[in-house]
């Protein structure tokens, strides 16, 4: 049987901490009350009262060189928001602090993971009512199939006293999704919980639990939470790793707030006994800020640099001249790529038109832009995926009005960078008949010939509500526009001296509600020059059974006249498939794959996989290749998807 391990969160987890230490972020109540936010007041409604305030401790953090930050919901469960009156909005808080977080994470252009935080229900020492087993599993699960709705890559669950709740909270968890689970516990003296337990004890809990990581956080300060650390036992093969976040220190309360004792420095001069102490994972918690986590990251960059220079002074160095057999070799110039060198005959094919021609089987994966001016993890993106296989990456253009880098932008880089050809989304609601056409000069002149024509979504439902949509033209006035250009004419019909050389894609949302205009649409698009349909995501074989049984009687028996990309999105969860299912335009799960997904529990993300992967295979000989969308910037679940692909399909060398 194939390994359907790799790629999976929770093995790339493991990997990420077995390569080097993994910095979490420090505080954040501490942080937002030192700028004004109230001591009393729901820090988890900020998340909506304030979110610019919540987004920009998240970059602070990021900044200081945090590869993890935490979601600001660590008491957005129903038992603890009921004293606000907002037991009823557990699921919109959770899904909003973990959005923030993803764009801070977008904006910073670092690579970071998202974790959802998740704190326990409540102190017993304040009269915390009894509750059933079945009640405190439905609450943990509450909040972390929002959190995991939200686009969390990690669940923390810390400051845990009752290692009786955190086991539930752990298997609940593992049940929502195979995310990695952070399991952290605070100590009182003597190293013992609440209930007497033994920091050694509550480690075997939760190793049996199947927690990824164990650890703790809180407490009194670095030094009790090394003891702790330390108390727990060193990890072997096969055993969760450890984690530690202490606090900076104890408070005192000075001028009507909380100042706590340890410093920055202090928090650098002490990482090292850390990492000693077996920690994988480190950060910090309440009391500690941006300022304690660079000095940490100050503290981790040292210890990585003094292992290099021994590395190399030992001749040991993992770098010996030899050329990476993922890198390629350069591929043609700008020039070259962008005109052929050709004359009046026009550039010549793009790699995608040529593969299309060769009957090979198309694999192509969506990339987002990013949300800021940093386009590095982009790029690592597009690697990721050019190294699993990919012929193109599909670059999206603001999906759901959401503003993001220019699309032509990412695509000449990714084209520049890794001589991967891309494939541009290009909407007609933000440019006028204008702009239109000189971006479109301006992307061929780059090198950038593939185009799929869409109209865009409303500028309402996005990040500009007030913004207005232009619309000169729809989706099939640019396939028009591009067939133009492909004539050398402009939209006017005057010349524009050369030929140009697009590859024209268009949509096809087969399952739409108004199933008659939408196909009626097709046959326009396919009038207007369109070389290529690319599909919404489909499920089943009936559902693409059905869209072929629609194209042989729209054209004949040979059924679609150009070729057709079958669109995939893979599942990650039954909340995911829920989610797409009832809130996602475009897209219609079936009831058999919707509870697939409810049976699947922790193995979402894979059955996800091989759901796409079987439909695929199925329908070979019926497409002409895979358009894969990813959920949540999910990449390397859509790179094993591709390599279980290229395994059946090779892929074939890019011409240099």
């Amino acid at each position: 049987m194939a390994d359907t391990s790799a790629g999976l969160p929770r093995p790339r987890f493991r990997a990420r901490l077995a390569a080097r230490p993994l910095l979490v972020d420090g505080g954040m109540g501490t942080l937002l009350f030192s700028r004004g936010v109230p001591q009393r007041a729901c820090l988890e409604e900020f998340v909506v009262r304030q979110p610019e305030m919540v987004g920009a401790a998240h970059r602070e953090y990021l900044d200081a060189g945090a590869e993890l930050i935490e979601t600001l919901s660590f008491g957005a469960n129903r038992h603890r928001l009921a004293a606000w009156g907002l037991d009823g909005s557990v699921g919109d808080l959770n899904r909003r602090a973990a959005r923030i977080a993803r764009d801070a994470r977008e904006v910073s252009g670092r690579e970071a993971l998202v974790g959802g935080s998740v704190g326990p229900l409540g102190s017993p020492a304040r009269g915390m009512p009894a509750m059933s087993e079945a009640t405190i599993r439905a609450v943990f699960r509450e909040q972390i199939d929002a959190l995991l709705e939200g686009g969390c890559d990690v669940i923390v669950l810390e400051t845990f006293s009752d290692i009786n709740q955190l086991v539930l909270a752990v298997d609940e968890a593992r049940l929502a999704s195979d995310v990695p689970v952070i399991a952290s516990l605070t100590f009182g003296e003597e190293l013992r919980l609440a209930d007497g337990s033994s920091a050694a004890a509550a480690a075997s809990a939760l190793a049996a639990a199947s927690a990824d990581a164990i650890g703790v956080n809180c407490g009194a300060g670095p030094v009790a939470c090394l003891d702790a650390l330390e108390a727990m036992g060193r990890p072997t093969d096969g055993e969760p790793a450890r984690s530690i976040m202490p606090n900076a220190g104890l408070p005192q309360r000075l001028d009507g707030r909380f100042v706590y004792a340890a410093s920055p420095a202090y928090f650098g001069t002490v990482t090292p006994r850390l990492l000693a102490a077996g920690a994988q994972i480190l950060g910090g918690c309440c009391g500690t800020t941006p300022e304690h986590i660079a000095a940490m990251r100050a503290a981790l960059d040292e210890l990585e640099a003094a292992g290099s220079t021994a590395e190399n002074a030992t001749g040991a160095s993992a770098d010996d001249g030899a050329t990476s057999v993922t890198e390629r070799r350069p591929g043609p110039s700008l020039v070259e790529r962008a005109s052929g060198g050709a004359g009046d005959e026009g550039p010549p094919p793009t790699r995608l038109a040529e593969i299309l021609a060769a009957g090979r089987f198309v694999v192509s994966v969506e990339i987002d832009p990013p949300r800021s001016i940093r386009i590095e993890r982009t790029i690592d993106a597009a690697r990721l995926l050019r190294d699993a296989g990919v012929d193109v990456v599909n670059v999206s253009d603001s999906a759901m009005a959401r503003v993001r880098m220019s699309a032509l932008s990412v695509a000449f880089a990714i084209q520049h960078d890794l001589d991967l050809e891309c494939l541009v989304h290009c909407t007609t609601r933000d440019r006028n008949l204008m702009a239109l056409e000189s971006e479109l000069l301006g992307a061929h002149a780059l090198g950038v010939r593939n185009i799929i024509a869409l109209t865009g979504d409303p500028p309402r439902i996005g990040d500009y509500p007030t913004g207005t949509g232009v619309w000169d033209v729809d989706s099939i006035g640019l396939i028009e526009i591009l067939g133009r250009l492909n004539r050398a004419e402009d939209p006017s019909g005057s010349s524009i001296g050369q030929r140009a050389g697009f590859t024209i894609a268009c949509a096809l949302d087969s399952t739409a509600a108004d199933s008659a205009t939408e196909w009626d649409r097709l046959e326009r698009k396919l009038a207007a020059g369109a070389h290529l349909i690319m599909t919404q995501p489909l499920y089943s074989m009936e559902q693409v059974a059905a869209m072929l049984d629609e194209a042989q009687r729209r054209f004949g028996p040979a059924g679609f006249p150009v070729p057709v990309l079958l669109g995939v999105l893979p599942l990650v969860s039954t909340r995911h498939a829920e989610f797409l299912h009832n809130e996602v335009p475009g897209i219609t799960i079936p009831d058999e794959s919707r509870a697939a997904m409810r049976a699947a529990g922790e193995r979402g993300s894979e059955v996800g996989i091989e759901m796409a992967d079987r439909l695929l295979a199925a329908m070979e000989g019926e497409v002409a290749g895979t358009y894969v969308m990813p959920s949540f910037g999910r990449y390397e679940q859509c790179a094993e998807l591709v390599r279980r692909i290229r395994a059946r399909h090779p892929a074939v060398a890019a011409a240099s």
